[in-house]
């Protein structure tokens, strides 16, 4: 008796210490997941990554997402699309994509693909299982937003919270490079591109837009396939054709080498990345030996360097470089933490995780983020930008200046000046 009596109690005690152990876990609400398809071992992709999860960090240790007065944490789950590699077939992209929805039930898709051409093909998964997606890094394509202006009841899923070649072309490069040729009396240009969609259409617009405001093309854009890793006969081009500006659109990192032999080749023309992936990064600096000293690059949005676009942008710049033991490095990162918390604001606004609702909600969105006023054009589903953070999303371009990023345009945000190398001078 005594010993079926111990067997009773004993039972009883393992039943309520179990359920007092997991009541937390069964208490715990169902998470909302995140899927992130990245190119994970490239800048665009990583950066992102790393942006996208502090986003989650902060917003989950202040309770999750409040859905309808339930608190909901973010999880995620990311896959590597690979899209940034050379060789890769965009088939690959999508099956990651497809992956993400079908094995990990994601709810949202934020991030990537980061190639154009994989995010253009993504956009039939977007629809075919209804889910909503922003991009936040690569893909600088105009032929995104316009799919969905133009197909908007098969495509209204698809949003981009990050700038855009058209815009960045003809909104930010053309006067900055109209600013620079004034104030140093500049006007012949030799325009190097990789060869990837975003870059030969975007080194073609500039090559037209600069010819009509007055400057010196030589010759066609240079183009070179991604992986390259010899520019010197670009650059001993531009040396002899007597090129004062540099125009480079590469997102690959091989174009550290091209600045490192443009410093050692002394070509007297100043280095402009509209897209330089190499350039934006933190490290280039010590990497380059200093040979980055007047690099110029475009990093797309505010918060990816010093600079105080809204009371917002030091306070992610900070807290990444706390969390990532880095300064935000480059494009993709305060768009990819930007997104995060925009997708909170919608999803708490439309009370639902319905892909229809979270839409209208994204559709309505007007806040101010880490790169100015946040608010999507609602044919287009492209971010508004502008060259005033009070007013719409704001770029950043900025020189390197004995070791430090400085943003020198546009003005209502710029740090600095533009400064020329000394063998210009002469």
């Amino acid at each position: 008796m005594k010993t079926k009596l111990l067997v009773i109690w004993t039972s009883l005690c393992f039943f309520i210490l179990t359920f007092f152990a997991l009541s937390p876990l069964m208490a715990a609400e169902k998470p909302i997941v995140i899927g992130a398809p990245l190119a994970t071992a490239f800048l665009y992709g990583w950066d992102a990554e790393r942006a996208m999860r502090l986003a989650v960090e902060e917003i989950n240790a202040k309770g999750g997402v409040n859905v309808k007065g339930t608190k909901r944490p973010f999880e995620m789950a990311v896959m590597d699309t690979r899209d940034l590699e050379p060789g890769v077939p965009v088939s690959d992209a999508l099956l990651t994509v497809e992956k993400l929805i079908l094995e990990k039930k994601v709810d949202f898709i934020v991030g990537g693909p980061v190639r154009s051409e994989a995010a253009l093909a993504a956009m039939d998964l977007l629809s075919k299982y209804k889910k909503v997606s922003i991009l936040t890094t690569g893909v600088l394509t105009p032929a995104y937003h316009a799919r969905v202006a133009e197909n908007y009841d098969k495509f209204k899923y698809c949003f981009r919270i990050s700038g855009e070649s058209k815009w960045m072309v003809v909104g930010e490069i053309i006067p900055s490079l109209v600013e620079v040729g004034n104030k140093f009396k500049l006007n012949k240009l030799f325009i190097m591109v990789q060869d990837v969609a975003h870059a030969r259409a975007g080194g073609e617009l500039i090559a037209k837009n600069m010819a009509e405001k007055g400057w010196t093309v030589l010759g066609k854009p240079e183009i070179y396939p991604t992986g390259t890793s010899d520019f010197s006969m670009g650059l001993l081009k531009a040396k002899k054709e007597g090129a004062q500006v540099i125009l480079i659109w590469m997102d690959m990192p091989e174009s550290s080498i091209l600045l490192k032999q443009w410093f050692d080749l002394k070509v007297p023309a100043l280095p402009f990345g509209s897209i330089n992936a190499a350039v934006e990064q933190p490290g280039f600096w010590k990497a380059s030996g200093g040979k980055g000293e007047y690099s110029i690059a475009n990093v797309v949005n505010a918060g990816n360097v010093p600079s105080k676009a809204t009371p917002l942008t030091m306070k992610f710049y900070d807290a990444y470089a706390k969390r990532w033991k880095v300064e935000p490095e480059g494009y993709g990162t305060s768009s990819s933490y930007q997104a995060v918390y925009t997708l909170k604001d919608a999803i708490e606004r439309a009370g639902s995780l319905d892909p229809d609702a979270v839409v209208a909600a994204l559709e309505k969105t007007d806040i101010i983020g880490v790169y100015g006023r946040i608010r999507f054009d609602q044919k287009s589903h492209q971010v508004i930008p502008s060259l005033d953070p009070k007013e719409g999303a704001v770029g950043s371009i900025f020189q390197w200046q004995k070791g430090k990023r400085i943003v020198v345009f546009p003005e209502s945000i710029a740090t600095g000046d533009i400064l020329l190398p000394p063998w210009m001078k002469k």
